[in-house]
């Protein structure tokens, strides 16, 4: 504790070079716990993504290449296959053309909510089967909006009606969550027996099938099956579980973990370079005092220990507040991408890496202040 006054003093005698390593200390850290909040959000959203949870689409392409309605039958034959519900996905605008939402138009039949990752209330299930023209909404668009139970919407579709016109109108019925983060924010739910049969082109094609199996440990096998059913067939298809397709969309941006550490180590680096040159720097400026400590009675490691002390508590001083910034802020992006958190491992790891840092940047300034000479120090100050 004597030391403690010592430590203090030497930190504040230049405020501005403290401040300046405490900010870029604070700057890496709180970057830190967001790259590792946010690669422990993705991990997270791709784990929750449902295994027994099937998507059937063209070979082609996923989105582009439609497929006949008539292959539902023959899914739903396949052994295993609990739940076959056909999708067709469109876009459309409410009043601006910068009001887009998503429509996910399906067959309203007996458990259709159990091929999809969306909960719904059993009454508002019930609503939305009993009227062609109902719609479900996701909550976040109902708040958007204002839309609520009973409302009359119309929406401009990128499919037109046999009529020509792309305006429809649908009736709201009740809302939903949805647990899957790829499956777009601004959704809404309708009657796809409705939708096929006011639209003018595409009739009697979807987009893709969701196929919910009986037991999760059958999806690799049901899922091979219905893919071998049309092998060799004008619409072959390939079957991929909501797992697969989320770790294929992390695929395509690269090696997520990769990419994370290659910045923290980046940013790190340049860290401890800047803040190594300035510690340098001011055991220079700080000969004579640290002379002047020698001549009182310290030791060289006593010295070497002292600038140790002091970088440890700019370092974590720093850290603690970089890391409790990166806390606060990832709640914020957790309405964008589901699970963003902080754990403790990360708090813990952030806090040693702390320590790492401050002891190799300081590990050489150190050095030389415990190597000073009093007399050569002394004597270099008079001289100046």
């Amino acid at each position: 504790m004597k030391y403690l006054p010592l430590i203090w003093s030497g930190l504040w005698r230049k405020p501005g070079r403290t401040i300046l390593i405490f900010l870029q200390v604070s700057v890496a850290f709180a970057l830190f716990g967001v790259l590792q909040g946010l690669k422990t959000g993705v991990t997270h959203a791709v784990a929750a993504a449902r295994a027994d949870l099937l998507i059937v689409h063209s070979r082609l392409s996923y989105i582009m290449q439609p497929l006949p309605l008539g292959l539902l039958e023959q899914i739903r034959t396949v052994p295993g296959v609990k739940v076959a519900i056909p999708v067709e996905l469109s876009g459309g605008t409410y009043q601006k053309p910068t009001q887009g939402i998503g429509i996910v138009a399906v067959s309203p039949e007996p458990d259709w909510p159990t091929a999809f990752t969306y909960t719904i209330a059993p009454e508002y299930v019930a609503a939305f089967r009993k009227s062609r023209t109902a719609m479900l909404v996701r909550d976040l668009v109902a708040e958007k909006f204002g839309w609520k139970v009973g409302d009359h919407i119309p929406l401009q579709l990128a499919v037109a009606q046999q009529n020509g016109s792309s305006d429809w109108s649908f009736d709201v019925v009740g809302t939903f969550t949805d647990s899957d983060i790829g499956g777009g924010r601004y959704i809404v739910i309708v009657s796809y027996p409705y939708f096929d049969e006011a639209r003018a082109l595409k009739k009697g094609t979807v987009n893709h099938f969701n196929v919910a199996v009986s037991d999760p440990k059958l999806a690799t096998h049901v899922a091979d099956a219905v893919d071998a059913r049309f092998a060799n067939s004008s619409h072959e298809t390939k079957t991929e579980s909501l797992r697969e397709l989320a770790q294929e969309s992390m695929q395509a941006i690269g090696d997520f973990d990769f990419l994370i550490r290659a910045v923290v180590g980046a940013v790190l680096v340049a860290l401890l370079f800047a803040t190594t040159t300035m510690m340098v720097q001011s055991i220079h400026e700080r000969t004579p005092e640290l002379a002047v400590v020698k001549t009182v009675g310290f030791t060289d490691r006593a010295v070497f220990l002292l600038v140790l002390a002091e970088a440890l508590a700019v370092f974590l001083a720093g850290a603690v507040c970089g890391l409790g910034l990166a806390t606060l802020v990832l709640p914020l992006a957790a309405r964008f991408v589901h699970g963003l958190t902080m754990p403790g491992v990360v708090v813990v790891t952030g806090l040693l890496l702390g320590v790492l840092v401050a002891l190799v940047s300081a590990t050489i300034p150190a050095a030389l202040a415990a190597r000073q000479r009093v007399v050569t120090a002394l004597a270099g100050h008079r001289a100046a």
